[in-house]
């Protein structure tokens, strides 16, 4: 009985039945997607740290090393698995040539290492250990992914040819938040190019008990051991090589239950107006004694086959879909072993959606229990109560057009009847907009505000375990004093001390010092350094370390202590997250690198002068501000710009499909008001208007409220996901045109075609056809 009525029903309300199986699928498509995405990417990311065994904890080194000394702690230090020495040579990217093409533009630290002895494995796209023969490099995924080399290519690294043999995944550099990147070579050919390039080493411990991470950092800072670079930790290098694919798989749940919310105002806005066509049978079964448990369950059968469709073709859609998203994750990390997981949390995603629109489709039919018999026989329809628009009157209002005022009177009368609509158009305007403004924000130049970096144009970093490193920022820094294209500059230079936490451990900290007053950044708290005993900390490092504005921090310097002011606390993605600045002197400490930032009087010059700075100072790496932020973080950019294009068109389609729906209904349900109005001598084109004037004013409404929701919670949820590396104050960087002016307006077009369609059979409305009672 049950499967007659359903077909019986499909075809009579094929467009709202349609329209509510679309909602459906892309409900449990969106889902779907976001479980298999998410669970691939755990999977893939989880997979390529155990085949590579990647480092619990690497202390990076430039200089001087004492192995000896160092095996003799790993040996003494009862959680420590395995111990090894990576050496890392670092080259300058023009000794790096494929082809035509050169990486002297590249920001990236690019060296030659050979292949590890113990873990910290480089592996092939197979996921395999690779072992190069002489002759062979293996060239990082990601100068693959940007069509830099292909397997075959000639390439020669400093004067030394070679053949691409293949490229590699590493589980330590495959970020591009990572500053270097590791080409593989043969250990013959390492020896042979070793005195061209400036050794740094890669000092690398595996526990047995990871959970006691913070104890043995504690304990290789209290040794004294090698600590000039940065101290990376394992979940540190799973956050790096999460965050891009990660924030598209945050952009894509958001997505998803914005769309599972909108699946829901759908079904219960058709399952109100089913309810209203059949209020007469309704009240003709209740009459006859038929069960109200019994009239639910014709309603469930169909919304429960409507369900279980959509969610099939949804799942099925999300296989198709799939590959595109998952690109990314294959190629920097491979294939996961979680595959078969992914699969069943995504039906389990899928289940949990059609269980919850059997729930919430029960739920709305419980309105049965207050329909009354007799007036639904009488009168074959709900008694509508015009409410909140009695005091508007046409005579009061002389601005507007007639047809427009009872279009917007309507609205206001109705309030009720229009609240589905307004609520997707909001929930659409909040789709839009949010990855829109995300995308905007961190593609923006005064994202660098939240690497640490001030506003400037030119960038010149330079290693501290260069020859000379002295000298060769003496002359850097008076070619840019004598440049009369260079209106400002500052030199600073990071180093590494030991700072004495509370409880009387100590603990490496990088410290930059210089002029922060000449290209400041904003501050959370507090202000930028300025006095001797002064110092500035980013987000992490002052939760990590408990330290608040004002609070006295003590740091070690050689055999001396330094007591310092913590004067402010900002936002830094960079080194991961961990930096800090001030302005003191200091020679006891090595230098891990310095950085001379310039800023031109004509911001134009700027490809002339990096060129120009790259070729007179050669052992730097020169580049202009926008193309060091592409480099290091626009693999996330990409990301997210993809993700905002796709939520465009989910926004876009949702509003032409609800509001279409919405205008096709509102006209069956006004049909004998049509009517009437045509009698009295109203044209089809003035309903027409008046319709739209009802959608226009909607529309309106909801865009202002989603764009408010958008700035205001938007802002909140991308805040959560930014600061989880760094950032701990976030603002959207709001394009006025695309956000305020070019998103209202394609939502406007669609709600006006929409509408349009909708209305398309007005004209064809009698009022012979459509006397009550």
């Amino acid at each position: 009985m049950y499967k007659k009525i359903i077909r019986n029903d499909i075809l009579q309300s094929k467009l709202i039945t349609i329209t509510t199986v679309i909602f459906v699928t892309a409900a449990a498509m969106l889902v779907s997607l976001a479980a298999i995405v998410a669970v691939n990417l755990y999977g893939a990311l989880d997979t390529l740290m155990t085949k590579a065994q990647t480092p619990h904890f690497m202390q990076m080194h430039a200089g001087e090393i004492d192995i000896e000394r160092l095996t003799s702690f790993a040996q003494q230090h009862s959680n420590v698995e395995e111990f090894q020495v990576v050496e890392f040579l670092n080259l300058d990217g023009s000794q790096f040539t494929f082809g035509e093409r050169s990486l002297a533009s590249s920001v990236q630290d690019n060296g030659l290492s050979v292949q590890s002895r113990s873990f910290d494995y480089l592996l092939d796209l197979d996921g395999q250990v690779i072992q190069a023969a002489d002759g062979e490099v293996y060239v990082p995924v990601g100068y693959m992914k940007d069509n830099v080399v292909k397997v075959g290519d000639r390439a020669v690294i400093s004067g030394k040819e070679f053949t691409v043999a293949g490229f590699l995944r590493d589980s330590t550099m495959n970020s591009s938040l990572s500053a270097s990147k590791r080409f593989l070579v043969s250990s013959n050919d390492y020896a042979h190019i070793k005195s061209q390039g400036h050794p740094e080493y890669l000092i690398e411990f595996r526990l047995k008990d990871l959970a006691e991470l913070g104890a043995f950092e504690t304990a290789y800072a209290n040794a004294g051991l090698e600590m000039n670079g940065p101290t990376v930790t394992y979940a540190l290098f799973r956050m790096m090589n999460a965050i891009s694919d990660g924030m598209m798989v945050g952009v894509i749940l958001l997505v998803s239950f914005l769309v599972v919310a909108i699946a829901f105002l759908c079904i219960r806005f058709t399952l109100l107006a089913k309810i209203e066509e059949d209020y007469r049978e309704i009240g003709v079964m209740k009459a006859i004694g038929l069960r109200i448990s019994d009239i639910k369950k014709i309603y469930l059968a169909k919304y429960a086959a409507i369900a279980a469709a959509g969610s099939i073709l949804g799942f099925a859609l999300s296989f198709v879909f799939k590959g595109l998203l998952l690109e990314n994750i294959r190629l920097f990390m491979g294939e996961s072993d979680h595959t078969a997981l992914a699969y069943v949390l995504a039906i389990i995603g899928i289940l949990l959606v059609f269980i919850a629109i059997v729930i919430y489709v029960n739920g709305v039919l419980k309105r049965f229990r207050h329909i009354s018999a007799a007036e639904a026989i009488r009168f074959g329809s709900l008694q509508e109560k015009h409410t909140g628009a009695r005091r508007i009157t046409l005579s009061g209002s002389r601005l507007l057009n007639t047809n427009v005022f009872l279009g917007m009177k309507d609205v206001l009368s109705r309030k009720k009847l229009y609240a589905t609509m307004l609520a997707v158009l909001v929930l659409s305007s909040f789709i839009m907009i949010v990855p829109q403004n995300l995308y905007n924000t961190i593609s923006s130049k005064s994202f660098i505000g939240y690497m640490g970096i001030g506003s400037y144009d030119l960038r010149m970093q330079l290693s501290g375990n260069v020859d000379n490193f002295s000298e060769k920022v003496a002359d850097i820094t008076r070619a840019v004093q004598s440049d009369q294209a260079i209106s400002q500059f500052a030199v600073l230079t990071t180093k590494t001390f030991r700072v004495k936490l509370r409880d009387g451990t100590e603990e490496n900290i990088k410290i930059e010092l210089g002029d922060h007053s000449i290209f400041p950044i904003a501050y959370t708290k507090g202000k930028a350094p300025a006095a001797e005993n002064d110092i500035a900390l980013s987000t992490l490092y002052a939760d990590d370390m408990g330290y608040e504005v004002g609070d006295s921090m003590t740091l070690v310097m050689g055999d001396v202590e330094k007591k310092l002011i913590v004067s402010g606390i900002y936002s830094d993605i960079t080194n991961g997250g961990k930096t800090a600045k001030a302005v003191f002197s200091d020679q006891s400490a090595g230098t891990m690198w310095s950085i001379v930032s310039a800023k031109l009087y004509d911001p134009a010059l700027v490809a002339v002068k990096v060129k120009e700075y790259s070729e007179t100072f050669d052992y730097t790496k020169t580049s202009d501000i926008d193309e060091y932020v592409k480099q290091t973080f626009g693999s996330t950019i990409s990301a997210v710009k993809t993700a905002s294009y796709v939520a465009i068109v989910v926004a876009i389609a949702i509003t032409l499909l609800i509001s279409m729906l919405f205008i096709r209904m509102l006209v069956a349900k006004d049909r004998y008001s049509i009517a009437v109005m045509n009698a009295f001598g109203y044209t089809s084109t003035d309903v027409k208007v008046q319709f739209i004037s009802r959608s226009i004013f909607i529309l309106i409404i909801g865009v202002l409220l989603g764009t408010i929701l958008a700035n205001t919670l938007g802002e909140l949820l991308a805040g959560l996901v930014i600061s989880s590396f760094g950032a701990s104050t976030f603002e959207f960087t709001i394009d006025p045109i695309s956000a305020y002016l070019l998103s209202p307006l394609l939502m406007a077009i669609t709600v006006i075609i929409a509408t349009l369609i909708g209305v398309a059979h007005v004209g064809h409305i009698k009022i012979s056809n459509h006397i009550k009672e």
